[in-house]
Formats: structure tokens, C-alpha cells, sequence
């Protein structure tokens, strides 16, 4: 940061606080060569990672379409689907990844739902698996009841 009177870049912060509902800070600053003071303003630079699907077509992520499934399999189980969701876009955010599968995302949901809840696991795994016939199902099942033992 340079100060724009004079060029220096020996600078001092002499007050900050966030504004705009906590989006950004403002920060007032003095240049210690003329003392000539301004302010700044620091935004947070927030991503929106694409999601590359089954098909190879890309989307912005969308935690309502990840919430809608988790809602599904969750249905009258004690899991937070929303919770969930959230906890997810963290960490999809948190790994700075410009672009995710479709099935990694299934893949951590996944991993979320078995720690929770085996039935919501299930129901998940059954739609982002695309289990084709009954012995597929009885095989994550029994993968399951292994894990349980």
C-alpha cells in the first residue's frame, strides 16, 4: 500500500471497523513520511466454485440444490439437512478449489451422513450411487452393517 500524497509506503492504521453488515472493514490510515491520512477499505474476495457435473457441463455452485437433496434423504430422520449443507459449502469453500465434481460434493455428503445417521446414509447413497438393482443396495447395506460391527 502506497500513501497517495507522497508515495511512502511507511503507513500506520489508525482506526478500523467492519461496515456493511460485516463484508468489509474500513480502515483509516496515516503515512508516516507526510502524515497525510485516508482510508481504505478491504473487501473479502468471496468465489463462487463451478461444479462440474456427470455430463461435463459446469455450474455455479448452488447450496439450495445440494439442500434439496439432503432434505430428501434426511426426511424424518434425526439429521439437520441444513447443517449439513452448510458444513459442506464450508468446506468447499475452505479447499479454494476453483472447480469440484458433482461427485466429489456427493462423495463428502456421503461421508457427513454415515457419521449422523445410517438410514439418511442410505437413502443418499441410493440416489448419488445410482444403485441399478437390489443386490447393489444389499451390498452398501451389508458394507454398512460391517462398519456398525
Amino acid at each position: 500500500m502506497k500513501c497517495p500524497s507522497c508515495g511512502s509506503m511507511d503507513l500506520k492504521v489508525v482506526d478500523s471497523r467492519p461496515v456493511e453488515e460485516n463484508n468489509s472493514i474500513r480502515r483509516r490510515r496515516e503515512c508516516l513520511q507526510c502524515h497525510g491520512r485516508f482510508t481504505t477499505y478491504e473487501i473479502i474476495d468471496a468465489f463462487q466454485p463451478v461444479v462440474v457435473k456427470k455430463d461435463g457441463s459446469k455450474e455455479l455452485f448452488d447450496k439450495n440444490k445440494l439442500l434439496s437433496g439432503l432434505l430428501k434423504a434426511c426426511q424424518k430422520r434425526p439429521v439437520n439437512a441444513e447443517t449439513v449443507a452448510n458444513e459442506i459449502e464450508v468446506e468447499i469453500q475452505n479447499s479454494l478449489r476453483r472447480e469440484i465434481t458433482s461427485s466429489e460434493i456427493g462423495d463428502i455428503a456421503m461421508e457427513k451422513l454415515r457419521a449422523l445417521d445410517a438410514v439418511a446414509y442410505v437413502r443418499f447413497a441410493s440416489v448419488h450411487r445410482e444403485f441399478k438393482d437390489v443386490e447393489t443396495f444389499m451390498k452398501e447395506l451389508q458394507n454398512l452393517k460391517g462398519e456398525k460391527q
